[in-house]
């Protein structure tokens, strides 16, 4: 019996077309996906890989605008696209959207079971308001099953009342073989692209939108305190933009060996990558950091803070990494120490990571979705 899978779900992101690439040709699966926007040029300035995408999908027409920080997006034609497509199961990535409760109506009214994807994590600065509390509680408990990237989104839905039966794991994946093949050829190329981006010899990498909440000021202020004699002799790199760049390029000024590369595009940022002696995410919220599984694909080890969603699936903690506290400048500055004084633990951290991303592949991710969408066929996840 196959099932028609519909996802509905909010941008034409790169990390997620191999994921669907994968689910399109999984057994019993017959996938259609639905977009309401191709991107968010404000906040991401991705290219849009339309040639790499195989599986059935359409975008809706939408319109965007930022009201008192908030993103919202209206979009027109969800209920005509859901109506032309039989769906037995409907997976929607979040529930931020008015079109997510138009859908999770659409779903109620044709008895259509409801999944609902969520990467929200209980270190998530950005819930706790009253209003929104009281709405997502209601959107989650009207929810037939649920589909998480690890175990701090489990948690999270577990204490909003959730039974783990109707929770599937479908780990968080990038393109896991184009990273590390891409680093691969970078480093035999070692000199050219050192030159053509003016790389130090060794450095840290951050990567991410440059805003204050993901520790950018936390890092600067770490790896000042290094002291001059290591700082000589091992960067610190930020590739990425936000509106933060111009007040980081002004705190870095006097500092030396502080490198802002503005933002890379996906292939950009592997052959960057390739060189790090880590990657660092002092971040203070995170509902996960996708940069953390490019970083290890490419080999590196990779210092988490512990609020970010990946720390508890990804980083073990002295083997592939480290774990450390947000905010806390002097836990930051003895992890940098120890990796800027080792390059032994540096390429034992890095094979390490290696190992650990295997798990986390784009057909992982597939198979995750996919059992959760089988689970109604077979009934578990109405139980």
């Amino acid at each position: 019996m196959t099932l028609r899978l519909v996802i509905l779900t909010e941008l034409i992101a790169p990390y997620r077309i191999p994921v669907f690439n994968a689910l399109s040709k999984s057994t019993g699966i017959d996938l259609h996906v639905i977009f309401l926007a191709e991107n968010d040029p404000v906040l991401r300035q991705w290219l849009v890989y339309k040639d790499e995408i195989e599986f059935s999908y359409q975008t809706l027409p939408s319109i965007r605008w930022r009201l008192a920080g908030q993103n919202i997006l209206l979009n027109r034609g969800l209920y005509s696209a859901l109506a032309e497509i039989p769906a037995d199961v409907l997976i929607c990535g979040g529930y931020n959207y008015i079109a997510s409760w138009q859908a999770r109506s659409w779903a109620k009214t044709h008895q259509v079971p409801f999944v609902l994807w969520v990467e929200s994590t209980s270190d998530d600065r950005r819930g706790n308001r009253v209003v929104i509390e009281f709405l997502k509680k209601k959107f989650i408990s009207e929810c037939d099953a649920f589909v998480v990237p690890g175990c701090s989104s489990s948690l999270y839905l577990q204490h909003y009342g959730v039974p783990p039966i109707k929770i599937f794991t479908a780990p968080n994946a990038v393109d896991i073989e184009r990273f590390y093949e891409i680093a691969i050829q970078a480093r035999s190329s070692a000199r050219s692209i050192r030159a053509r981006r003016g790389l130090p010899s060794r450095y840290f990498l951050f990567s991410g939108r440059l805003v204050p909440e993901k520790g950018i000021f936390d890092l600067v202020d770490a790896y000042e305190s290094l002291g001059p004699s290591i700082r000589e002799h091992i960067g610190l790199v930020f590739a990425g933009d936000g509106p933060s760049f111009g007040k980081l390029q002004r705190y870095t000024g006097k500092l030396g060996n502080v490198h802002l590369l503005g933002f890379l595009q996906r292939d950009d940022l592997a052959r960057v990558m390739a060189f790090a002696t880590g990657l660092v995410l002092p971040t203070h919220s995170d509902t996960w950091g996708l940069v953390v599984n490019e970083a290890m694909a490419c080999g590196l080890p990779v210092v988490v803070s512990r609020v970010a969603g990946c720390a508890a699936d990804l980083v073990q903690d002295g083997w592939n990494g480290f774990i450390v506290n947000p905010r806390e400048r002097h836990n930051l500055t003895d992890v940098l120490a120890r990796l800027a004084g080792d390059e032994r633990l540096c390429s034992r951290m890095g094979q390490n990571s290696l190992i650990r991303i295997r798990d986390f592949s784009p057909q992982k991710c597939a198979d995750g979705l996919a059992t959760a969408v089988r689970a109604f066929r077979e009934g578990a996840a109405c139980a």
